[in-house]
């Protein structure tokens, strides 16, 4: 019996073990271990740039512009910007009086960055640092001050290229690849902060891939090396001193948030500035928008990715090629488009008369579709009775009557029209305006109120209602969601 009991008694102990240490690891999880980490050695201390920084100093230089602003006009000086009788009266008025006095004529100046990429006396800086520049001074490092040309410049990405005629070979900075940059490797900025030469400052890539409104193309580098105004078009180098970026813009309420161009994106436009002064951009012919989660869950799509295509420019080459309204795009020449903003660039980085593959999800089913890509032009781009529908909602719609088709040019009598939307509600948020005709609700087409009622009735807000509609000479998703 002792033997039994002495048995019995180790069992037990031996559960207790068990179980113990069963518990512990449930109560106190144990630490996940993170494999191939390389961590940064700071045995010897961190390394002085100054070696660095002294080789690639000599192809960054200063850019001083002046800009002639005429002063206000007879009418203006007399009675102020503001006087509502000043355009009654006129200049004319004035001029009888006082003679033709010349308008005053001011200088203003301001400072910039650049850098020299060719012997021959190139520079890479920022359109917005020359653009209406009476004058442009270019100065060195070793003092020497040279006027310079602008040979080329575009305005939507902010680019120009600028020339002086040294006679004489000059430093040249090696471009880089910015998309081998990541995020964490260390950068330095060189450049004329708020008119102080040569200054260095150094930091980290942020993020990639930043877009900040600026223009149609954005895609900028974030960084921390600090960027004043002055360094605007200056460089941004890696640490083999290679260029990567070119220092943009910062932002003004904050520190430590500065943004630079893609070096390659530069590299693109170099030939066209050179030879033509401009970029000619390639452009398919739509409008497109973000697919967010609800219109892909609306498309049956698994994420939200690819760009919407809202609209098709009549007689564009993706009409021509068969792309419609609704349909999403997901790739371009075999690269995956993960939202709207990746499409543009790719399309306007492609040579005009070239084919592209465009890759199309429409009613659930990829396929291929081959344009023919053409050139992007700048672009200078009432009702009766109301019948409230939906007041939840904030929409007003009634049908489309044919004194209503025929006053808004309207060659289809389908679909309703917004005739009010109510302040603050789901219809204003989702940018529903008074005039917009309500073409689809989900994937339901719209041809009267009846259609319109019934699919409101089906869909659920809290889901979200994706709304197709046309806004005069366009169309466009939007989201009817309750916040």
């Amino acid at each position: 019996m002792k033997n039994k009991g002495l048995l019995i008694t180790i069992l037990v102990l031996v559960a207790l073990v068990i179980g113990f240490g069963f518990l512990k690891d449930r109560i106190t999880p144990r630490t996940p271990v993170y494999e191939n980490i390389k961590p940064v050695a700071f045995d010897k201390g961190l390394p002085s740039l100054s070696g660095l920084v002294k080789s690639i100093k000599p192809c960054v230089v200063n850019i001083s512009t002046t800009m002639t602003i005429k002063g206000p006009d007879l009418s203006e000086r007399f009675m102020g910007p503001q006087n509502p009788f000043r355009d009654f009266f006129g200049n004319d008025f004035f001029e009888r009086f006082f003679g033709d006095i010349p308008r005053r004529e001011f200088k203003q100046r301001s400072l910039g960055s650049g850098f020299i990429i060719d012997k021959d006396g190139y520079i890479l800086t920022n359109n917005h640092v020359v653009e209406k520049a009476s004058s442009i001074k270019v100065k060195l490092t070793d003092g020497k001050e040279y006027d310079a040309k602008v040979i080329g410049k575009d305005a939507k990405t902010d680019i120009a290229l600028i020339k002086i005629n040294a006679k004489h070979d000059l430093p040249v900075a090696k471009l880089g690849d910015s998309d081998s940059l990541e995020v964490g490797d260390w950068v330095i900025a060189i450049g004329n902060p708020f008119g102080l030469e040569q200054t260095v400052t150094a930091g980290i890539v942020s993020a990639k891939g930043r877009v900040i409104g600026a223009g149609p193309y954005d895609d900028f580098i974030q960084t921390d090396a600090s960027i004043n105004p002055g360094n605007s078009g200056g460089p941004l180098f890696n640490l083999n001193g290679e260029v990567i970026g070119i220092n943009t813009a910062i932002v003004s309420t904050g520190q430590g948030i500065g943004f630079a161009i893609p070096i390659n994106m530069a590299k693109e436009m170099l030939q066209p500035l050179k030879s033509k002064g401009r970029v000619v951009r390639g452009s398919l012919g739509v409008r497109i928008q973000e697919v967010t989660p609800e219109i892909a869950r609306d498309f049956g799509l698994k994420e939200p990715e690819g760009a919407l295509v809202a609209d098709v420019i009549e007689g564009s080459p993706a009409e021509k090629a068969g792309i419609k309204s609704g349909d999403i795009i997901v790739a371009y020449n075999g690269k995956k488009i993960k939202n709207r903003d990746a499409l543009p660039r790719l399309v306007a980085a492609t040579e005009v008369g070239k084919k592209a593959k465009v890759t199309i999800i429409r009613d659930g089913k990829k396929m291929d579709l081959d344009v023919v890509i053409g050139e992007l032009k700048d672009e200078t781009v009432t009702a009766s009775r109301r019948q409230e529908v939906e007041k939840d909602y904030g929409l007003v719609v009634q049908n489309i009557t044919p004194d209503i088709a025929r006053h808004l040019k309207l060659k289809d009598q389908r679909g309703v029209i917004v005739t009010d939307v109510q302040p603050g509600s789901p219809a204003q948020d989702a940018d529903i305006r008074q005039g917009d005709i309500i073409i689809k609700v989900g994937r339901r087409t719209i041809k009267n109120i009846n259609d319109f009622k019934d699919a409101m009735k089906k869909s659920n807000i809290k889901e979200g209602i994706v709304i197709f509609l046309r806004r005069e000479n366009m169309t466009l998703y939007t989201v009817l969601r309750e916040e």
